[in-house]
């Protein structure tokens, strides 16, 4: 079902005329959403289950549960329907993009003119369009900045190719607002219920919409590829990967800083350079100026690499072998580090140079592991192995630093990741240790100064680790399908109590079949959802039930009444009696409840007929009165049951509740977390598997045959008391690399002054 996105750079062998270029971007944008068409459709589906469960008024908790449950078993008619939307308003959105260059050309309307149709525009827009309109902005905002760069990029280039100075963002055609606008529109059409159509706005989050990131990273690449403005400012260049950031600097800044180090180029320099850039974008002058620096810059890099000392790298071999028969007579417990190595290298801990500062970087990002608690010392001395093998490929590619796809680099990060994943108890006999073991082996012993070694030996222990993780999948398939379960059988039950509460929240059924629905039929209801997916006629017919057994006992006061009551009740009884049966209910109560019921069925008949219009008149008065006490008196029940929660909840719930309830619901799958027994005994598990509701979390151990699983609410609390931890070992040099900046700024700071 999901489309495929098409490679440009395979599928055109030729830039296109600027005239045809917004023209392909249709068919390209178009691919690029599409693509994630059915995954934005299932986290809908869960979103709208999760907000039937949240939700207090039990109407929207209803139409919030069908919704989900009309996308999830009418899923391909939803992408059709969306992906047909979005195709012609993207054709739309670039006619009027095209339009934009000429129309700046022609007259504008006077001032008065344009403030008197603003006016009578505005009177005409009704309350709900402009909450509408309020609900896209604050959700389009949040979207914007997130992938603010980007975006203003892409601005940029749109604006180049209409030839204009600048596009704002609602010119955009890509902007975040126009997918809310498609998708809840093609929601509209999907459902045809009006109840659920504000329900969507909501949930159009950054979380469950589409990611919009890679597509505008794609269509900036798109137009790179084109020839429209290659040469963007730093700020605005396309990121290919996620760059770490700090409390000092952004994402957009750090590979800028880093390229500063090791160019010896000044802050004011720089300052000033990105001052005149950001002046003259779409100059040509500026274009030619930048790609030469960037020539030069690669020219430095390319003449630094190549006059690299051939006896600088004799050295590091020969110490590579003595760090290896040190650590091998030493053990893990005194890994000699490279920041303890500086006087054994006088010619790279010395001046100002490249060499040094690709030291004092390797320096801190080892040192960062080796610090890490959460790393076992045994693998601590596997990565040490590897610190003068990943010292040389930094010298020979100064790309170490900036791309965190760097082969070297990936195979620091994957033995930080996995480390915690290595069974202790069997100790060196665990597979996974002797993959890691194997291949840091061979970076050991057969590293000069071939980069494919680093690719070959990460490739190899990620193939090792992805079957791992397939054959721990496999594991968790029962445990999973009872979860699954669990939480579909929930979900049921809070959409029967809905159903219930509908009927009996008028005051208008009889107290004994109140109870008896409450108590009783509540379970029919869930069993009958529960099975919906296969029955789907189950529902329907234990609701028509349910609402035939309320007819049943209101008062009949004329002769057809009671004639269509003795018809029909057989059929009633019947099944009532089917649907108690499959759920098992074959008590005492069961004898009682029909034997009431039948009690008040005879009354109904025996009551005396042709009432004169006072009569009538006085039941009616007399029935409403009774019926309004009872809301009265269920709604203060539920006010009281309501504050006796509230009260339990503020016992235990701390002024931290709310970011734990966060911290939890951003758990992803994959993270490792260490959790404390409250007898102080202390473990690791990884998070393998999160229910759609998020309401269970199953995880897995080093030991693999292990599992447990916690409820929402036990996870919190556990967070809450302090016995569970995230334990940081994703994008560890990442974090090492943005320490050691903020350092330097520190340094620069204290130097000026």
């Amino acid at each position: 079902m999901s489309a495929q996105s098409p490679d440009h750079r395979q599928s055109q062998k030729a830039p296109l005329a600027r005239a045809d270029i917004l023209r392909a971007l249709i068919p390209h944008a178009t691919h690029l959403v599409v693509a994630q068409l059915d995954a934005f459709a299932a986290r809908l589906a869960n979103a709208f289950f999760a907000a039937s469960e949240q939700v207090g008024d039990a109407r929207e908790a209803n139409l919030n549960f069908n919704s989900g449950q009309l996308l999830k078993n009418n899923g391909y008619a939803f992408y059709y329907l969306c992906s047909a939307d979005i195709q012609a308003a993207f054709r739309k959105e670039i006619q009027a993009l095209s339009s934009i260059s000429s129309a700046n050309s022609l007259p504008t309307k006077p001032q008065s003119e344009r403030v008197e149709q603003q006016d009578i525009a505005l009177t005409l827009v009704s309350y709900e369009e402009m909450d509408k309109k309020l609900a896209f902005g604050r959700a389009s905002r949040s979207l914007e900045l997130s992938s603010a760069e980007q975006l203003a990029a892409l601005s940029m280039r749109l604006a180049c190719i209409i030839g204009i100075d600048s596009l704002s963002i609602t010119q955009n055609p890509f902007r975040p607002e126009f997918f809310l606008r498609v998708v809840h529109a093609s929601w509209c059409k999907f459902n045809p219920d009006t109840n659920t159509h504000p329900l969507i706005l909501p949930l159009l989050r950054g979380d469950i919409l589409f990611d919009l990131s890679p597509i505008f990273q794609a269509l900036n690449e798109f137009l790179v590829y084109q020839g429209i403005l290659p040469d963007l400012h730093e700020s605005y260049r396309i990121k290919k990967t996620e760059n770490p950031g700090s409390s000092q600097f952004g994402k957009k800044d750090f590979s800028q800083k880093l390229k500063q180090i090791f160019s010896e180029k000044t802050p004011s320099e720089t300052s000033s350079n990105d001052a005149n850039d950001q002046q003259k974008i779409c100059q040509t002058g500026r274009q030619r100026d930048q790609q030469q620096h960037d020539q030069q810059f690669s020219a430095s890099g390319q003449s630094k690499q190549q006059e690299t000392d051939t006896r600088l790298f004799h050295y590091l071999e020969n110490l590579q072998k003595t760090m290896a028969i040190h650590q091998l007579v030493a053990g893990a417990q005194d890994v000699i580090r490279l920041s303890q190595m500086r006087e054994q290298m006088p010619e790279l801990a010395s001046g100002n140079s490249v060499e040094k500062t690709t030291l004092d970087l390797l320096s801190k990002i080892f040192d960062t592991v080796f610090h890490n608690p959460s790393i076992p010392s045994q693998i601590k001395e596997l990565i040490g192995v590897l610190q003068i093998p990943v010292l040389k490929a930094a010298l020979i590619d100064k790309e170490f630093f900036f791309q965190d796809t760097h082969p070297a680099r990936r195979m620091i990060d994957l033995l930080t990741q996995q480390s915690v994943a290595w069974d202790q108890s069997k100790g060196h006999a665990d597979p996974l240790f002797q993959a890691m073991q194997r291949n840091v082996s061979r970076v050991q012993n057969e590293f000069d100064q071939q980069m494919s070694l680093f690719d070959e030996v990460v490739s190899d222990l990620e193939n090792f680790v992805a079957k791992e993780d397939e054959s721990n999948t496999q594991a968790l398939q029962e445990p999973i399908k009872r979860a699954l379960q669990k939480e579909k059988f929930k979900q049921a039950n809070i959409v029967a109590n809905n159903e219930v509460a509908l009927r009996v929240g008028t005051g208008e059924v009889v107290a004994f079949v109140e109870s008896f629905l409450e108590n009783r039929w509540t379970k029919v209801l869930t069993l009958a959802y529960s099975v919906q997916e296969d029955k789907p006629h189950a529902v329907t017919d234990a609701i028509k039930t349910m609402d035939d057994l309320i007819w049943s006992v209101k008062p009949k006061i004329t002769l057809p009444q009671r004639q269509e009551l003795l018809n029909r009740l057989p059929a009633i009884l019947a099944r009532l009696n089917k649907w108690l049966s499959l759920i098992k209910w074959e008590d005492a109560d069961r004898i009682q409840f029909f034997a009431d019921l039948a009690e008040c069925h005879a009354s109904i008949v025996r009551s005396p007929l042709e009432l004169s219009p006072e009569k009538q008149l006085e039941i009616a008065v007399e029935a409403a009165q009774i019926a309004a006490e009872r809301r009265l008196e269920k709604r203060a029940q539920a006010e009281a049951q309501e504050l006796e929660k509230q009260h339990a909840e503020d016992d235990y719930v701390d002024v931290a509740a709310d970011e734990t309830a966060d911290v939890v619901a951003n758990l992803e799958r994959g993270i490792w977390l260490q959790f404390t027994k409250k007898n102080g005994d202390s473990h690791k598990a990884r998070l393998a598997w999160v229910s759609p509701m998020r309401s269970l979390y199953i995880f897995t151990t080093s030991q693999k045959e292990k599992s447990f699983s916690l409820a929402v609410k036990e996870l919190e609390q556990t967070f809450r008391e302090q016995r569970a931890e995230i334990l940081m070992l994703d994008k560890l040099v990442d974090r090492a690399l943005s320490e050691a900046l903020e350092e330097h700024a520190e340094q620069e700071i204290e130097s000026t002054n």
